[in-house]
C-alpha cells in the first residue's frame, strides 16, 4: 500500500502512484509566470572537482521553469572562480556565481562588520544567507529553492518536487522541506535516527506538550538540506551559521508562520551523498561537531520559548536520551533485519554514546552561555543599518560576473 499518512502538525507530500516529471515541469512553467523561482546553491569549489557536480549541471540543463541560479562559490582562487562559471555554463537559465574569497565580497563582509553586523563564520549558513541577499537585491524571484551540490545520484525531480508546493499558487505553503530515504546497504543519516528524534521525544516528556517540539518531531528529516521558501522569509529569518543552520532554520520557520503554512515533500527513493565521520574524540569535528551545535540551537530556541533549564534538568535529560536512543536503535536494528540490509550494533551503539557526550557538553557550554553561537541577523535587519547594502552586493556579485 501508498504510504499516504499524515502524522505531525505539518503537510507531508508522498509519492504516490505512477509519477510524472514531464506533468510536474509543464505546470512550474505555468506557476512561474506568477511566482518566479530562484535556485540557490552552496558550493565549495572542491565539490566541483568531485562526482556529484557533473551529473547535477547535466540535470539543471533541462530545466526551463527556474528565473535564476546563484551558486556561492567557497574556497576558490580567482581561477578557480572562471573555471566554475565555465563549467555551470550549460545551463540554460541565467547564473551568477558569488566568488565568497573575491576582493568584492570580502569587502561586503567587511562593511557589516564595520557597523557592528557578524556574519559569521565562513560555512553553507552564511554562504546561503548571502545568496539570499544577491536574489532579494535584484528582486527578480518570488520564491527561493536551496539543495546541496554533493548529491551523487541527483535528478532533476527532486528539484521539480521541492519547487511544486510552494510555487503552487492555491496550495498557500510558505516552506517546503524535502526529505528522502537515506540508505544502501545499510542505514544512513545517524544524527538524525540516533539523536534528534530521541532528543526531541526525550525532552516532550521532561517538558511537557510544547508546539516547537511537535513542529520538529513532524519532520521526517529535519536535517535535510534541501527546502524551498517564499522570498519573504529570506528577508525575515534569522539563521545560524555553524551545524546547527537546519534546526536553527526550522525554529523560525516555526517563530514566523503558522506551521498549516509548511510541509514537508518526498523528493527522491534513494539520495546519496557524502557521509561524515563520527569523530567520537574529537568535539571539534565531523558528527561530534554537529552534534554540539544541533543541541545547543535546540536549547536556545526551546529557552526563547520560556522553558527553564538547569543543571537537574540536563542530568534527567542525558538519562532520558540514552534510554531512548537506545531503545530505538532496536527498532532500527529490526527494522534493517527484515529487510536484509546491513546492521551494526556496536557501531551503533558507540555513535548513540558518542552523542550522549556530545549533548552533556552542549548543555554545559549552553548553561555557561545560554545565548551561544550568535544567529545571522535577518535582512530586514542588514538593510535598516545599512540602507545601502543590498545594492552593494547586488553590484558587487554582477561586477565579479562580468
Amino acid at each position: 500500500m501508498s504510504d499516504f499518512y499524515q502524522t505531525g502538525i505539518i503537510t507531508t507530500l508522498h509519492q504516490i502512484g505512477k509519477q510524472s516529471l514531464e506533468r510536474l515541469e509543464a505546470e512550474l512553467r505555468e506557476f512561474s509566470r506568477v511566482r518566479p523561482m530562484a535556485l540557490v546553491l552552496p558550493a565549495l569549489y572542491s565539490e566541483f572537482e568531485g562526482p556529484a557536480m557533473p551529473g547535477i549541471v547535466q540535470e539543471l540543463s533541462k530545466v526551463d521553469y527556474l528565473r535564476e541560479v546563484v551558486l556561492v562559490l567557497d574556497k576558490a582562487s580567482p581561477k578557480e572562480f572562471d573555471r566554475a562559471r565555465q563549467f555551470l555554463s550549460p545551463i540554460r537559465t541565467e547564473v551568477k556565481v558569488i566568488h565568497n574569497d573575491g576582493k568584492r565580497i570580502v569587502e561586503i563582509y567587511e562593511t557589516l562588520a564595520r557597523n557592528g553586523l557578524d556574519a559569521g563564520q565562513r560555512g553553507k549558513g552564511r554562504s546561503a544567507w548571502l545568496a539570499y541577499g544577491y536574489v532579494l537585491a535584484r528582486g527578480q524571484s518570488d520564491m527561493i529553492a536551496l539543495h546541496d551540490c554533493d548529491i551523487v545520484n541527483y535528478n532533476r525531480e527532486m528539484l521539480a518536487r521541492l519547487c511544486y508546493p510552494v510555487a503552487h499558487p492555491n496550495l498557500d505553503y510558505v516552506f517546503c522541506k524535502g526529505f528522502y530515504s537515506r540508505v544502501t546497504n545499510k542505514m544512513h543519516g545517524r544524527v538524525t535516527r540516533l539523536l534528534v528524534t530521541p532528543l526531541v521525544r526525550s525532552l516532550q516528556h521532561l517538558v511537557g506538550p510544547h508546539r516547537f517540539l511537535a513542529f520538529l518531531d513532524s519532520f521526517r528529516y529535519p536535517l535535510s538540506g534541501e527546502f524551498a521558501m517564499i522570498t519573504d522569509l529570506a528577508r525575515v529569518n534569522r539563521i545560524p551559521w555553524d551545524w546547527g543552520l537546519e534546526v536553527g532554520s526550522l525554529a523560525e520557520v516555526y517563530r514566523n508562520y503558522s506551521p498549516r503554512r509548511v510541509c514537508q515533500v518526498d523528493i527522491a527513493a534513494t539520495y546519496e551523498h557524502k557521509h561524515q565521520a563520527l569523530s567520537a574524540e574529537d568535539p571539534e569535528q565531523g558528527l561530534m561537531k554537529m552534534t554540539i551545535d544541533i543541541c545547543k540551537s535546540i536549547f536556545r530556541t526551546l529557552a526563547s520559548e520560556g522553558v527553564i533549564f538547569s543543571d537537574g534538568f540536563f542530568k534527567s535529560l542525558s538519562v532520558a536520551y540514552l534510554r531512548n536512543a537506545e531503545d530505538t536503535l532496536l527498532k532500527y536494528e529490526a527494522d534493517a533485519a527484515i529487510n536484509g540490509l546491513v546492521f551494526d550494533r556496536h557501531e551503533e551503539a558507540k555513535a548513540v554514546e558518542a552523542f550522549t557526550r556530545a549533548m552533556v557538553q552542549a548543555s554545559a557550554i549552553f548553561m555557561e552561555s545560554p545565548m551561544g553561537t550568535p544567529l545571522i541577523p535577518n535582512w530586514n535587519r542588514v538593510t535598516a543599518a545599512i540602507p545601502g547594502i543590498l545594492e552593494m552586493v547586488k553590484k558587487a556579485v554582477d561586477e565579479d560576473n562580468k
